[in-house]
């Protein structure tokens, strides 16, 4: 691990390393695992997507997972989970058609993912669970996420949660979009078993700049919460502006101190509608999944897990709302059982 940097502010628990933007060496674990995410969805709501480039280096594997999805929009889909490790500190991929890198431009500010891949358009995203082939096709990614609100540092695991805005261009086979908008971007290394418990995650920007993350760690016996509120910028919440704007300095980040979400499952186990009571401020939403990104998680000893991941509208029960994107992770029991 990065021996810790100096200028981190120890009397902040939650507060992160700058050395942590960088790969780790790996524990000898065997699904040791570092994984950096990164989701976006533009403001007017017409193109989300996600990237996730995870490193299984005592498997000798990275995982590529990627979707781009939409209201009315056919999933595009660009998955391989055998691609090689690259040695070194980069975060790149250049393999079986996968051209993409991810760069940390400036700790804690900027990263940025650019690159090709080779996609497949689905004709429904459940199609994922049902090997269905789908329509080859192109994506290019040219985004960049700049941190809109503080870091946080998850308790208990080396994890942590970056609030951004994210501006670029994706291109789909001939088509390109312009991507204004806000998402989020994530990193945690460490064992990694998607297939030993299922949680509930989610990240959104409400429309008076508000930012919301959630886990809700569904281990049995044994549930955990992790998350954080954040206010908007004094200047920005004064103003009631829904857009960037000019901000002051970002508001603390308020830890997650309870939290309980429900979901009502549709065909495929795709939640078709959640709710999350959290705590503090007692912030009660409506999740409503606009568009699924899901995929099928296969372990090395054959288990599975079904993962949905969803764009989605939070609506908070005082009228406030915004988008961002919500997942399940649904491991399947020894009777195939979700």
């Amino acid at each position: 691990m990065t021996p810790p940097d100096d200028s981190v502010d120890t009397g902040r628990p939650h507060a992160v390393d700058p050395g942590d933007e960088q790969r780790h060496a790996p524990g000898p674990e065997p699904l040791w695992n570092e994984s950096y995410y990164l989701d976006f969805v533009a403001d007017d709501g017409r193109i989300a997507g996600y990237a996730r480039i995870g490193l299984y280096p005592n498997l000798g594997v990275t995982w590529w997972t990627t979707m781009l999805v939409g209201e009315g929009r056919p999933t595009v889909s660009s998955v391989a989970y055998d691609l090689p490790v690259a040695g070194g500190t980069g975060l790149v991929i250049d393999a079986d058609g996968v051209a993409m890198s991810g760069v940390v431009d400036e700790p804690l500010s900027t990263m940025s993912l650019r690159g090709t891949a080779p996609g497949h358009r689905l004709d429904r995203p459940e199609d994922v669970y049902r090997d269905e082939p789908g329509h080859p096709t192109t994506i290019a990614l040219d985004l960049t996420w700049t941190t809109d609100g503080v870091p946080y540092h998850y308790d208990l695991t080396t994890r942590y949660e970056v609030p951004c805005l994210v501006h670029g261009e994706i291109g789909i086979g001939d088509e390109r979009l312009r991507v204004d908008g806000q998402g989020q971007r994530d990193h945690s290394w460490g064992e990694r078993d998607w297939w030993a418990f299922g949680w509930c995650w989610a990240a959104a920007r409400l429309d008076d700049g508000t930012r919301v993350h959630l886990a809700d760690i569904r281990i049995p016996n044994h549930p955990m919460a992790f998350g954080y509120l954040q206010s908007p910028p004094q200047s920005q919440s004064q103003s009631q502006s829904p857009g960037p704007g000019p901000a002051g300095p970002p508001a603390a980040a308020r830890p997650v101190t309870s939290l309980e979400v429900t979901e009502e499952l549709g065909v495929e186990g795709l939640p078709v509608t959640a709710t999350a009571r959290v705590e503090p401020a007692g912030l009660d939403l409506r999740i409503e999944p606009l568009a699924f990104g899901p995929v099928m998680l296969v372990a090395p000893d054959g288990r599975v897990s079904r993962f949905p991941r969803a764009v989605a509208r939070f609506v908070a029960a005082d009228g406030r709302a915004g988008l961002g994107w919500i997942e399940w992770n649904q491991p399947e029991g020894p009777d195939g059982a979700r």
